[in-house]
């Protein structure tokens, strides 16, 4: 069939054609520049969108759990705070009851040395009750002996020990704003109730800073694999821009030029038209 044909103009047609290719390609080309992904949509890649999807869940999951360890970290520091105050209250409620045991006080030291230890046990309950967080306090004699918080994105707990800090430790010196010189005697001995009350402390001191510990690892580690989960997803979808930025200018050349040769080629029946009339 003739190129010159007035009836098909198959320069035009080519010329279209090639242009929509180009229009195509470059809308394919701005979209991942402007999006910076090689994968936005199912259209572009089905499988690779898939599996971005699954890790973008995974993600958002392992974050949530961290958020979870986040508050669990803020209750657990509280309660280390509380316990922190309340070991160093028990130190200066030691050095009176040390001064109470002593045979040769007279009865106005005793008083007076009971008006201080009444404010030492006081603040001690003070600071087992305060020791909320967001409404939770795991000191104040609390019904759940254990306590679960989620700690990855696969929904895993990590699971650790409550404490009735009312009944193993207040309640152990609750009195001392009373004691004789023979109870202040008997508290200091090796098994009396100060020092099973300092004991106590130190050891849920220890037992809630190793809980601690562990939140602050899950947490650093549940960072990592948000990290090696977004660079492994990158890798699947995410677009080359430098590569794509100099595709696209070299696409937006050739729409013009194809732009240009459709109409040189829309131009060729009018030439021959104007021929046959003249």
């Amino acid at each position: 069939m003739s190129m010159n044909s007035i009836n098909t103009n198959m320069s035009a047609m080519v010329a279209l054609q090639s242009l929509n290719r180009t229009s195509d390609e470059l809308a394919a080309v701005q979209k991942r520049v402007s999006t910076g992904l090689r994968v936005s949509d199912a259209r572009d890649d089905g499988a690779a969108f898939a599996v971005a999807e699954r890790i973008r869940g995974d993600m958002a999951a392992t974050t949530s759990a961290n958020q979870q360890l986040g508050g669990m970290k803020g209750l657990l520091a509280v309660t280390s705070a509380a316990l922190q105050n309340v070991s160093t209250s028990l130190i200066k409620l030691r050095e009176l009851t040390l001064k109470m045991a002593d045979a040769a006080i007279s009865k106005t030291q005793l008083d007076q040395y009971h008006a201080q230890a009444k404010e030492i046990t006081n603040n001690i309950k003070s600071f087992i009750n305060d020791a909320s967080y967001n409404g939770s306090n795991i000191l104040k004699d609390p019904t759940a002996l254990t306590m679960n918080v989620v700690s990855n994105g696969s929904g895993g707990f990590y699971t650790f020990n409550t404490y009735k800090a009312i009944t193993n430790i207040y309640n152990n010196i609750s009195l001392a704003g009373a004691y004789t010189k023979a109870d202040a005697q008997s508290a200091m001995t090796a098994g009396g109730k100060l020092n099973l009350a300092v004991n106590n402390t130190l050891m849920q001191l220890n037992n809630f800073g190793s809980y601690a510990n562990y939140i602050d690892g899950q947490i650093t580690y549940n960072k990592a694999i948000i990290d090696a989960q977004e660079s492994g997803m990158g890798a699947l979808v995410d677009a080359d821009l430098a590569k794509e930025s100099a595709r696209l200018q070299a696409l937006q050349i050739r729409q013009q030029l194809g732009t240009q040769a459709l109409g040189i080629a829309n131009q060729s029946p009018q030439i021959l038209l104007g021929l046959f009339k003249g």
